[in-house]
C-alpha cells in the first residue's frame, strides 16, 4: 500500500486453496489481515507523519460533546467506546484494537457523540480530518482505507446487535471471547491466553447482561473446558481452541438453544 507497485504486488498474491484444512485457511487469513493492518499504518505514516500520543489506562481520547476535528488511528493498545445512558449509567458500546479508527461519530454533527477511553497503555495517531480529506484527493488509497474502516465498523455494529438479539447468555460470552481472540490473531498476537482489559461489570454492560450472569457464564464455559482461568488472575483466560468457542456459538443458533449446565 506504500505505493502503486506495493499494492499491485499484494494483489498478485496467490489465492488460498479452498480445499486446505480449516486451520491453514484461518492462519492464512490472519496473516493477510496482519499484513494489511501494518501496510495501512505504514501508508498513513508515510503520507502524514502523524502526531503520536501515548495514553494510559483511563485516559480520554475525546469525549461526548467535544468539537470534532480529528480522527484517530490506534497503533497499539486497547480502547473502549462509551455512551452515557439517560439514567446516567456508562454503556460500553464498542471495543477497538490496533489498526482501528476512532472518531467517526463526530463527522455528521460536528461533535463527538461518545467517549473514547484507553484500557491500557497504548499509542494513537492524531489525524486532522480536513487534512485527511485533502490528502485523499492526491492519494485515492487513503480514501479506500477510510471507507474500509467505516464499513468494518458498520458490519461489527450489526453483528454485535445480532448477538444481543439472538444468542443465549452463555453464547454471548463465548462470542465475546471469540471476537477478542480473533481480533488479536488478526494483529499477529497470541490467542491461547488473553488478558481481558475489562471488568466483569463492563463485559456485562457491553453484552447487555448483569455482572452475575457474566460470571456464571464464564464459570460454565470453564467447567466445560472451553476456557480455563490462568493461575495469576481471573482476567487472564486460556482458550485451548478458539474454534471450539465459535462452534459453540453456532450450535446455540440451532432451534434448540445450547445451554451449559
Amino acid at each position: 500500500m506504500l505505493s502503486s507497485s506495493t499494492a499491485a504486488a499484494g494483489a498478485a498474491e496467490p489465492a488460498v486453496d479452498p480445499a486446505a484444512p480449516a486451520g491453514e485457511l484461518r492462519d492464512e487469513a490472519n496473516r493477510r489481515a496482519s499484513q494489511s493492518i501494518a501496510a495501512a499504518l505504514a501508508l498513513l505514516h508515510q503520507v502524514f507523519v502523524p502526531q503520536r500520543r501515548i495514553v494510559h489506562a483511563g485516559d480520554l481520547i475525546y469525549q461526548s460533546g467535544e468539537r470534532f476535528g480529528n480522527l484517530y488511528v490506534l497503533n497499539s493498545g486497547f480502547f473502549k467506546i462509551v455512551n452515557l445512558a439517560p439514567d446516567g449509567r456508562e454503556l460500553v458500546v464498542g471495543l477497538k484494537f490496533r489498526g482501528d479508527w476512532l472518531g467517526f461519530d463526530g463527522i455528521a454533527g460536528g461533535r463527538y457523540t461518545c467517549d473514547a477511553v484507553a484500557m491500557d497503555t497504548g499509542e494513537i495517531w492524531v489525524l486532522r480530518y480536513e487534512q485527511l480529506l485533502e490528502a485523499s484527493l492526491r492519494q485515492p488509497e487513503l480514501l479506500r482505507l477510510l471507507h474500509e474502516a467505516m464499513s468494518r465498523e458498520l458490519a461489527h455494529d450489526r453483528d454485535a446487535l445480532m448477538s444481543v438479539c439472538t444468542l443465549s447468555a452463555d453464547a454471548r460470552v463465548a462470542d465475546f471471547l471469540r471476537y477478542w481472540a480473533e481480533s488479536l490473531a488478526r494483529r499477529g498476537m497470541r490467542t491461547d491466553q488473553i488478558t481481558l482489559r475489562m471488568t466483569r461489570a463492563e463485559i456485562g454492560n457491553y453484552l447487555g447482561m448483569t455482572l452475575e450472569t457474566v460470571s456464571r457464564a464464564l464459570s460454565r464455559l470453564a467447567r466445560h473446558q472451553l476456557i480455563h482461568f490462568a493461575e495469576k488472575g481471573r482476567r487472564d483466560i486460556q482458550i485451548p481452541q478458539v474454534e471450539a468457542l465459535a462452534e459453540f456459538v453456532q450450535r446455540s443458533l440451532a432451534p434448540a438453544d445450547v445451554v451449559l449446565q
